[in-house]
């Protein structure tokens, strides 16, 4: 294999579409960010950045929670945003009524399905968290609370179910899972698979810390300890801990 061959194979398909010379800097940024072609859009999604999303205190949020849904594809009353809420393809974010996102949240809907991120009524995100889809899409259901310093990200499909509790710094991820058999390519290159993604259904509750890994049900109304690694479905009304995550009583 040549020098150049080797350089192009040891980068994801996102590091290869950011350099590529086939498009020019604004483009790559107006595909990556904006998700949407025009004029009009760019100059709306540079407004939001550069003079809402930083803008303190009380004003900020009713100017953004006002101004903020002319950029997603809909959103309901009430939104609440705070400060420096980074949004990736807005086009593609769908908000129910009454959502808070907290300071610093990012919501990069730029996946390859084009289903993008589905917010129902009543959910709070914490501050920092990130939602990320790649090749798939994320939807919380109604009343969920996601705590601060989450991590989701779907390359296929994540589902959070209707009154679920993320405590803070969980990870879930739909999807990701490269290869590993080849030993001439480096794995960053091997190509991804997916087990069906991530399934939280309805008043379950993850504790602080917890990972859930891709092709996961966690069926409803189970509680997971802090600090757990799920690995395999979890059945309803269960509560599972440990590394990795077992069951080791039921609620009911």
């Amino acid at each position: 294999m040549s020098s150049a061959e080797t350089e192009l194979v040891d980068r994801t398909e996102l590091q290869a579409r950011l350099a590529s010379s086939g498009e020019s800097a604004l483009d790559k940024y107006r595909n990556i960010a904006v998700g949407r072609s025009g004029l009009g859009p760019l100059l709306r999604y540079e407004l939001a950045c550069w003079l809402l999303a930083p803008m303190p205190g009380a004003l900020g949020y009713l100017v953004r929670g006002k101004l903020y849904p002319k950029l997603l594809r809909s959103a309901g009353r009430g939104l609440v945003v705070g400060r420096n809420v980074c949004l990736r393809h807005p086009s593609r974010i769908r908000l129910g009524s009454g959502v808070i996102i907290d300071d610093n949240c990012v919501l990069d809907a730029k996946g390859e399905s084009g289903e993008g991120i589905v917010i129902g009524e009543g959910v709070i995100l914490g501050r920092n968290t990130i939602l990320s889809c790649k090749g798939g899409g994320i939807e919380i259901g109604d009343n969920a609370n996601v705590g601060a310093n989450c991590m989701l990200y779907s390359e296929s499909r994540l589902s959070l179910g209707r009154n679920v509790l993320i405590a803070s710094m969980t990870y879930i991820v739909a999807g990701g899972n490269h290869g590993i058999e080849r030993t001439d390519v480096p794995i960053i290159s091997q190509p991804c698979t997916s087990k069906g993604g991530v399934k939280i259904e309805d008043n379950c509750w993850l504790g602080a810390n917890v990972t859930v890994l891709d092709g996961v049900t966690v069926g409803r109304d189970a509680a997971i300890g802090a600090g757990a690694v799920v690995t395999e479905s979890v059945p309803e009304f269960a509560v599972a801990v440990g590394v990795p995550a077992r069951v080791v009583r039921m609620r009911k």
